[in-house]
Formats: structure tokens, sequence, C-alpha cells
């Protein structure tokens, strides 16, 4: 049988960068490959000790409530989320910042994941009058994951940054507002905070400006905060999050340890939240009921914020001041490279801007040593001339959540495979 696919078909089954990550990553967790490999690639949080009790206890309580447990597990909720779930994550976002939304602002999805590709295809492609409306990214290096996303191709429209070197070996993106261009063919403005895969945090003027922008043309501005405040609370930078109406800002459940809940929440005018609703009965019905059981009572009782500025992120900003301790130590001075300041998320964003082969090359070497990163090619879409900046192919991300010595192993051999292509 010769398999006929349709163009979204071809699209939607082809090579993908983030299906490449997340292969490697089952792999390399099911014991496949090369023994003791060093998981350096993928954003799976740390299992953190203090946090991985608390979800036992969790499980420990719904256990014990057997008619809630058994509703949790053999009743579908609402595609638009348990309602007490979202009545909860709103009243938690009014408590916290004053904002004025309920939960007819909230929807649940099946992770963040599908809540991207329900807001790309939501928004953007092609439209009823035969116009065709891309999103702008305003500062690539941006997610993995968006770069397939949507049903149309060529969705995305994404412009290099201005680079500031902090030091020998430190620097950071900032927006280049000067270069970028929002028009009528915009249909909205995205940006992760933090940024994966850099660890940049968007300044509060940045955000600002981009929300005007976007009100300008009325068009939202959509906010990525899986890393972000208040829930988890990977950022190291004292920041002010805003959401206005004409913004929509996402949230995560995994990168507080709940990957495998697949739990994404966003936040949204009722207008979106209810199309999101809508979309998520006819893709998939209705969503996981296990995360929003988990979180809710701490959501009600401030244990979760308390949780993820308490603990969450004070034990990722150590593991980061650890990584970049040890990128100096085993680095040293002997070939150029830059470490992209660490503001958030958990990932060292590294340059080598004088490395003589594309970064998906030293991809290749270090997996065959038991080293995976993820090559800094994936992170550069949305542009036509994506592959004639060089700086697109001399970057890596690594992640810091892997224990400390296997960071630590992991660091030292790509420092000696990076000796051996300098020397």
């Amino acid at each position: 049988m010769h398999l006929q696919l349709s163009k979204t078909g071809h699209r939607l089954s082809g090579h993908s960068g983030i299906v490449e990550l997340m292969d490697d990553l089952g792999a390399a967790l099911a014991g496949a490959g090369v023994a003791d490999m060093r998981m350096l690639g993928g954003g799976n949080p740390a299992h953190v000790p203090e946090v991985q009790a608390v979800w036992r206890e969790r499980l420990q309580a719904i256990l014990e409530d057997t008619d809630y447990c058994d509703r949790m597990l053999a009743n579908y909720d609402g595609p638009a989320g348990n309602p007490r779930f979202r009545e909860s994550f709103a009243g938690a976002l009014r408590e916290i910042y004053g904002w004025d939304v309920g939960p007819e602002n909230i929807a649940v999805t099946n992770g963040g994941q599908t809540a991207f590709f329900f807001l790309f295809t939501l928004l953007a492609g092609e439209m009823p009058d035969a116009g065709f409306r891309k999103v702008l990214l305003p500062l690539v290096p941006e997610y993995i994951g968006y770069s397939d996303q949507g049903v149309s191709e060529g969705i995305f429209q994404s412009y290099h940054p201005r680079i500031d070197q902090l030091d020998d070996h430190t620097f950071k993106y900032r927006i280049d507002f000067d270069a970028l261009e929002v028009t009528d063919s915009t249909a909205a403005i995205c940006v992760s905070r933090p940024t994966n895969p850099t660890g940049n945090v968007l300044t509060d003027d940045e955000v600002a400006h981009l929300a005007a922008l976007a009100a300008e043309r009325e068009i939202p501005l959509i906010i990525d905060n899986a890393y972000g405040e208040p829930f988890p609370a990977a950022v190291f930078e004292p920041i002010e999050p805003v959401w206005n109406r004409g913004m929509v800002m996402t949230f995560s459940l995994s990168k507080l340890g709940l990957p495998g809940t697949r739990t994404g929440i966003v936040l949204a005018d009722e207008e979106i939240a209810s199309r999101l609703r809508t979309m998520t009965g006819i893709v998939g019905l209705a969503n996981n009921n296990i995360g929003q059981a988990l979180v809710e009572p701490m959501l009600r009782s401030g244990q979760l914020l308390q949780l993820s500025r308490e603990v969450i992120r004070p034990y990722y900003q150590a593991k980061s001041a650890d990584a970049q301790r040890m990128v100096a130590e085993h680095f040293g001075n002997d070939f150029p490279y830059l470490v992209h300041r660490s503001e958030g998320a958990f990932f060292l964003w590294l340059w080598f801007p004088e490395l003589p082969i594309a970064t998906r090359e030293l991809y290749a070497r270090l997996k065959k040593r038991g080293v995976l990163i993820v090559p800094g090619e994936y992170f550069f879409f949305g542009q036509d001339n994506a592959d004639d900046w060089p700086h697109s192919r001399q970057c890596i991300r690594l992640t810091f959540s892997q224990p400390e010595g296997v960071v630590n192993s992991g660091i030292q051999i790509i420092a000696d495979e990076l000796r051996k292509l300098h020397g």
C-alpha cells in the first residue's frame, strides 16, 4: 500500500526537532543507547526531594478520599477543565497580583504544547479573506516546540536579538525594537519568559513595549510562562508579571515536577478561553484530571505559591550557579566561549563564536560519548535566511536540572570535545 498523506499530515508527521529531542530523552530514560547517558538535553524537571514528597502526600490524601479518587479517575471533566480548579487558579491570580480574572478566563489544555498548537492554529495561517497572518517572535532563539506548530506552514516571523557582551564569558540577548515590524499581517506577538532555551528574562520595560505594540494593532501578546511567576517561579531576576485584557498567558504544571500529568493552563479573554474549550472538546474530548486534582487545594491554601518561591526557585538558582561554576572550571580559557546570563528556567545557553563545525555535528559527537545536548540550530526559525547567521550554528542548550555528578561529568566531556575541535 502506498500511503497518501494530506498537506497537514505531511507537516505534522515529518521530521521535527522537538520530536527528535523527546525521542532521545525517552530512549535514554528507558535505558536504550549509550550506557550512562548524561541527559543534558531535555527539559525534564529535576526530582526535587521536597517537591516529590508533596506530590506523594497529595496522592495519598486523594487515595484516602475514595469518593474524590473515584471521581478523579472515572469521570470526564468538561473540556475547559475542572470548574473548581479554574476558580481556584483564577482566585490565586487575583490574590497574588490583583488581576481582574475569573474562571471564564481560564482554559485547561492537555499540556502547554497543546495550548500553543491551539493558539497558533486559532490565530495564524490562512484567513477567511484569503490573507495570511503570522505570529511574531520578537527574539530568536526561541522555544524549539513552537517551530512545527500550527496547521499552516510559515506562520512565524522572527527577528535576531541585540547581543550585549557583559564580560569576557557572559552575554545577554535583548529585543531589537528598531528592527521589529508589527504589520496588518501580524496575528499575535509571542515570547517565553523566562526564555527557553537561553534562560533570558525579558525586562519589564521590554514586556511593556511589546504590550503597547500589540494593543496598538489590537492583537494578542502571548507570554509563555511555563517557567515563570508565580508557578513554578524559576525566575532569578525580580520581575513584575502583567496581564491585561487582550493578553494571553500560559502556565504549566510540568515544571512544578508534574510533566506526566500533561496539564497546561491558559489565561485569556473570555472569547479565546471559550474557543480553546471547544478545540479541546473536538480534538481531545477532555483533559487529564489528575494534575488539577493534585494542585487545586494547594492553590486555595497558598501552599503552591510557597512551594514555588521557597523551594523550587532557590533549588534551580543554586543548580544554575553550580553549572556555571563547572563550565568556568572545565572550560578554562582554552577556547572562546560565552554563557548567556542565567536569569531563569533550567538551562545554560552556551555560545562558541569560533566553533569550527556546526552544533548539529557537535551534538552527534557528544551523543556518541554519552552526552545529550540540544544543538542551537533548532531554536532559530521564522526567517527565510536563518542559516545565513553564523551565530545560529554556534550555540547549544544544556540543562542543569540533572544530578550534580551527571551535569559535572557532561560538562567535562563537552570541554574535552571542544578542546579537540579547537586544537
